[in-house]
């Protein structure tokens, strides 16, 4: 992924760490039209080591005989920050140079490549040195720790590959060594450290074109004609995964000169099809059950012009979000400083937007961690029709298909509003070609209503803030369906993460006359099933713990009511009961609104000034449980859905709660409802949050034809974290009853003062 950039100055001063080795190849954005933004000097390269070694650790001092880190050039890209193009292009050249012939070659297929995220104590070495913050106290200062490299590692790709011909998955880990090369149009090369072959696994699907003829439906212009190829899931033997297979849906337009005709509001059903994907050719094709075409209806389409009347709304008047001395963020690359917050943006073809070393800045405390990676990990989508071929519809929307390759630019003015930062996304394509998505991720600031407010009912006088957010965030369309995922920053501390639905229903035809109780008729013929979707959010977390720290542990709160009796005389007591989660076991836990059940990471060395420990809790949002059955046989795959909150210490490669091949899989031994029966210890170590939290879709009318957006998610919340509000100096707004005299905000006395006086 790469950042749009404006304007090239440091982020701060503390920039000229890494300013030599570089200035040149890492952009930095900020407001390019304000010339009162101050430009921070620049100091000479002589002064860099001087720097590097007076801000240096007792750990890296000559005391203790480490060698103080390498300031070498070739350390151009933060070990975190997206492959760019050109590292693609050398990783899919690199893996295709090693086939053993030509045959081997031209069957590789690529499904995805993406950065190989170093250890923890790399990124400590990367932000304490080389790139921002530049925090040597990242550093670990006692002996017996991880051992800190004197210079950064080579950054890797990681590349999924299917063979065509021999219908084998394989994983290959490249060095990438002189990707620089490549945009001066010279040599290039990367390095295979290795290559695996993955047995009995299929990698997530790509969509060709669909090739069958559907003459006897009675269509007889095959334009019309759209498919949607789904991953055949897991059943049993037949969909095990020696091939390669695709159950498409089938859908027909009704007109063809319209570009954004709704085609699925007309489903072709009754068709059962079966598509080897590996050799692009119809296993089964049968027509089992001759269902009529719904009729086109009247209210399907969605474009200006096309609604409901055919006349849109005249009475909407603009709405414009003006910044004049531009954003309050600051970007350098992928950095991003933001009030107190600051953070690292990523980018990866399964998960889309990553948030890396989440940290707050507080006063004396300086920058204090908060966690090490945010992402979206996985989501499944089940339905609750058992008719053909609905029962079958249980996307791995992220482990089948991929949410980042789903992604799509965003609009300004309408995905975006305001003043916006775009980043772009890189990904391979199946023939192992560079494709970008520019303006994928938006960053930008939006205003959030009140933040705190307190009027004295004596004096008449009040004391209100305005609350803003930063806002990261990126779309995807997964076939029908739409899905916006967001982090919000908050400046009271608070991250909240929100997932955005709309799109179109997925939907069925039906007999005429027929109803069916598992779903709702939104149109003659044509009704959508009830369903299911879920998320799963995973928090490596980090509360005031350094890369790598292992001093976390998470407690659950429940809030009690007192028993009758002398504590609760007036039978009004209840209070907050804690119990320390011990191992992972223990750790399954589930939503319980009626205790106000939440969950707090607490740091076990650190405390705020009444001498608890500091900590953050996840506050759930609304959720559900799933509704199907403990036999059905979809969530053999995804058996992470049998609980909400699910906690492990980090381990390095477990990072999807399905195992990292849901397609076809019959997900024995896989993923993290296995990782747990281990019953590994939490009490003080790196903690993982996995949370899974969803919606039960029961379709409505006003559903249709495209979906209002729903809004799901959960916040992350300080919760002893801070001394006090750390929202409470948020400076006034300027309101325009104030009166500026001599460049002092003053507020006319109130009424109610006047009176009192």
């Amino acid at each position: 992924m790469a950042s749009t950039s404006e304007k090239a100055t440091p982020l701060f001063p503390e920039a000229s760490i890494s300013a030599s080795a570089t200035a040149a190849s890492r952009e930095v954005w900020t407001p390019a039209d304000h010339a009162e933004i101050p430009q921070p000097k620049q100091p000479s390269p002589s002064s860099v080591k001087a720097i590097v070694e007076s801000s240096a650790p007792a750990s890296a001092s000559k005391g203790t005989g480490l060698p103080l880190p390498s300031m070498s050039r070739a350390q151009t890209r933060h070990p975190l920050d997206p492959l760019t193009a050109a590292e693609i292009s050398v990783a899919v050249a690199t893996v295709r140079a090693a086939g053993a012939t030509p045959e081997v070659r031209d069957s590789m297929r690529f499904i995805e490549v993406g950065l190989v995220e170093p250890p923890k104590n790399v990124v400590a070495l990367a932000d304490a040195y080389f790139f921002p913050p530049f925090q040597p106290s990242l550093l670990p200062r006692t002996k017996g720790g991880p051992a800190i490299p004197s210079k950064l590692p080579p950054r890797q790709a990681r590349l999924v590959v299917y063979n065509k011909k021999s219908n084998a998955t394989s994983i290959w880990i490249v060095e990438l060594s002189e990707v620089h090369a490549v945009t001066r149009g010279g040599h290039h090369r990367g390095k295979v450290i290795s290559s695996t072959i993955v047995p009995n696994v299929q990698p997530p699907m790509e969509f060709p074109a669909f090739r069958e003829a559907m003459k006897k439906r009675g269509i007889a212009d095959m334009d019309l004609v759209m498919v949607d190829p789904w991953c055949v899931g897991y059943y049993g033997e037949a969909d095990a995964p020696n091939r390669r297979l695709a159950k498409p849906l089938i859908f027909c337009r009704t007109e063809s000169d319209c570009p954004m005709e709704n085609g699925y509001a007309r489903p072709v059903e009754g068709i059962h099809v079966l598509v080897d994907m590996q050799n692009m050719v119809v296993l089964e094709f049968e027509d089992r059950r001759l269902v009529p075409l719904p009729p086109p209806d009247p209210l399907r389409n969605y474009t200006a012009g096309e609604t409901q009347g055919g006349v849109d709304r005249s009475d909407v008047k603009p709405i414009h979000i003006i910044q004049p001395e531009g954003p309050s963020f600051r970007v350098d690359g992928h950095f991003v400083q933001w009030q107190k917050w600051n953070f690292r943006i990523g980018f990866t073809p399964r998960e889309g937007l990553v948030i890396y070393s989440v940290a707050y800045v507080d006063g004396s405390r300086g920058r204090r961690p908060v966690a090490h990676r945010l992402s979206f990990v996985e989501m499944v989508v089940p339905y609750g029709d058992p008719n053909d071929p609905h029962y079958r519809k249980n996307a791995f929307d992220a482990g089948e298909d991929g949410l980042g390759k789903n992604a799509h630019s965003l609009k300004k003015g309408c995905d975006c509003l305001g003043y916006i930062k775009y980043f772009d996304a890189h990904f391979t394509n199946f023939t192992g070609g560079v494709e970008t998505i520019e303006n994928c991720v938006c960053l930008h600031e939006e205003d959030h209503g009140i933040l705190w407010k307190h009027q004295d009912w004596r004096t008449g006088l009040a004391e209100v803030r305005r609350s803003r957010r930063l806002t990261v965030s990126f779309i995807c369309t997964v076939a029908n369906y739409e899905y916006g995922f967001f982090w919000h920053f908050n400046q009271d501390g608070k991250i909240e993460a929100e997932v955005k639905l709309t799109g179109i229903l997925s939907l069925g035809a039906l007999q005429p006359g027929e109803v069916r109780k598992y779903g709702t008729t939104v149109a003659p013929g044509l009704y959508a099933p009830v369903h299911q979707h879920f998320f799963v959010a995973r928090m490596d977390m980090a509360v005031d713990c350094k890369p790598g720290g292992t001093h976390n542990q998470v407690v659950e709160v429940n809030v009690i009511v007192e028993e009758p009796g002398d504590d609760n005389v007036h039978s009004n007591a209840f209070y907050a009961e804690e119990k320390l989660l011990k191992t992972e076991l223990e750790a399954m836990r589930d939503c319980n609104p009626s205790t106000a059940r939440h969950w707090i990471v607490r740091n076990t060395r650190a405390v705020n000034r009444t001498g608890q420990l500091t900590g953050y809790k996840l506050v759930p949002g609304s959720n559900c449980q799933r509704l199907a059955r403990p036999e059905a046989k979809f969530l053999r795959r995804a058996a992470f859905l049998k609980h909400n909150l699910w906690v492990t210490p980090y381990s390095h490669d477990e990072k999807f709660p399905g195992g990292e091949f849901p397609n076809q899989n019959p997900g024995v031994g896989e993923g993290l409802a296995t990782w747990v029966k281990e019953n590994r210890p939490l009490e003080e170590t790196d903690i993982v949050l996995w949370y899974v939290f969803g919606v039960t879709h029961v379709p409505r009318l006003e559903d249709w034809p495209v979906m209002p957006v729903e809004h799901i998610g959960f916040t992350l919340m300080p919760h002893g974290f801070f001394n006090c509000s750390p929202a409470i100096d948020v400076p006034p707004s300027l309101c325009d009853s104030d009166v500026k005299e001599n460049g002092m905000i003053t507020k006319p006395c109130h009424n109610g003062l006047v009176a009192k006086l």
